[in-house]
């Protein structure tokens, strides 16, 4: 087969990534989130809000 694989490798291959991209796309955006909402925190709790 391609690349030495057998057919079911691939078929496993393809839902893990179909499965891990999104769930990593999701970790990314609440990770982001959180630092805009520390960012915030941090500036009116030291008062230099600009």
């Amino acid at each position: 087969m391609f690349l030495g694989m057998e057919w079911y490798w691939w078929i496993v291959l393809v839902i893990a990534v179909g499965v891990l991209i999104p769930l990593k796309l999701k970790f990314m955006h609440e990770w982001s989130k959180r630092r805009q909402e520390k960012k915030k925190e941090q500036r009116g709790k030291w008062g230099d809000e600009e």
